[in-house]
């Protein structure tokens, strides 16, 4: 499925979302297409690591720097897409500065599992492809959603078919579908694509958006949790910092009645362009 848009519009503008959509197109359009070395100097190489192999900047630089790397217009304007959809409402659970931090936290997450799983069940050559995407933060930022707003409609296209369907199921299958595809590339190398997409670092980036995100509410049950109302807005951390100050938090800005917060109920991030990794 293809999404195209959600049913809760943002609170206000997504500055934060905006300026890494952008970017992550000005590294691609005006470093990769007019470097033919880009990838080889940005990406992150599992093997840097062990010291096994020196490719590129160092990994405590290149772990960033391949977030806002992609090996293809397909690459790019895929996790762009999901990107645009889901970033804005999660920044404004998070704030702007919030959420800058958690995406990069969520691309970390996801690198580390991933390099993780090369360097523990991998091949030498495994560990010496080029790992560069953003779509390990970006499924950071879809697991977080599917947290706050499962009940929300995610409408898109299959095939020319339009079709509209809760978050809950939309982004909780394509996580299924990643479980799967990255136990069947480690269990059957090649298998399900696995040579060239690093579902680990899906996988990674996910778990650790909606972890936090369960954790952030949980810490203050007071928070509006949008769980129960797909209009509702999510909580706003930024603005009543976790504290130990017996003051209520502010009320959020919606004129719906919620019910007491309860248990909470995918882009593309890859490991190549031809023989690379990418995600």
């Amino acid at each position: 499925m293809i999404p195209l848009h959600d049913s809760i519009p943002g609170r206000r503008f997504p500055t934060v979302n905006t300026a890494l959509i952008v970017v992550n197109f000005a590294v691609f359009l005006f470093y990769e297409l007019t470097n033919k070395d880009a990838i080889g100097q940005a990406s992150f190489f599992p093997c840097d690591i062990t010291n096994a192999c020196h490719l590129g900047l160092p990994w405590a630089i290149s772990w960033i720097t391949s977030m806002f790397m992609h090996a293809g217009w397909i690459h790019i304007l895929g996790n762009m897409l999901f990107l645009l959809i889901f970033g804005n409402n999660v920044e404004d659970a998070f704030g702007r500065l919030g959420y800058l931090a958690f995406y990069l936290a969520g691309g970390l997450a996801g690198t580390i599992l991933q390099t993780a799983v090369t360097l523990l069940f991998g091949t030498t050559a495994d560990a010496r492809e080029a790992n560069l995407g953003a779509s390990g933060a970006i499924a950071a930022v879809l697991g977080a959603y599917i947290v706050l707003y499962p009940k929300s409609r995610i409408f898109g296209l299959i095939g020319w078919i339009p079709l509209s369907v809760p978050a809950w199921f939309c982004l909780g299958l394509w996580f299924v579908l990643q479980l799967f595809a990255g136990g069947s590339a480690r269990i059957h190398p090649g298998a399900a694509g696995g040579g060239g997409v690093a579902f680990f670092a899906h996988i990674g980036g996910f778990a650790f958006g909606a972890f936090v995100v369960l954790i952030l509410t949980r810490a203050r049950p007071s928070y509006l949790r949008p769980d129960d109302q797909a209009q509702a807005r999510p909580p706003r951390w930024h603005d009543n910092p976790l504290s130990t100050k017996d003051s209520a938090p502010a009320a959020p800005r919606t004129s719906m009645t919620v019910a007491p917060p309860r248990g909470a109920d995918g882009p593309q991030e890859s490991t190549n362009d031809g023989p690379r990794p990418w995600r």
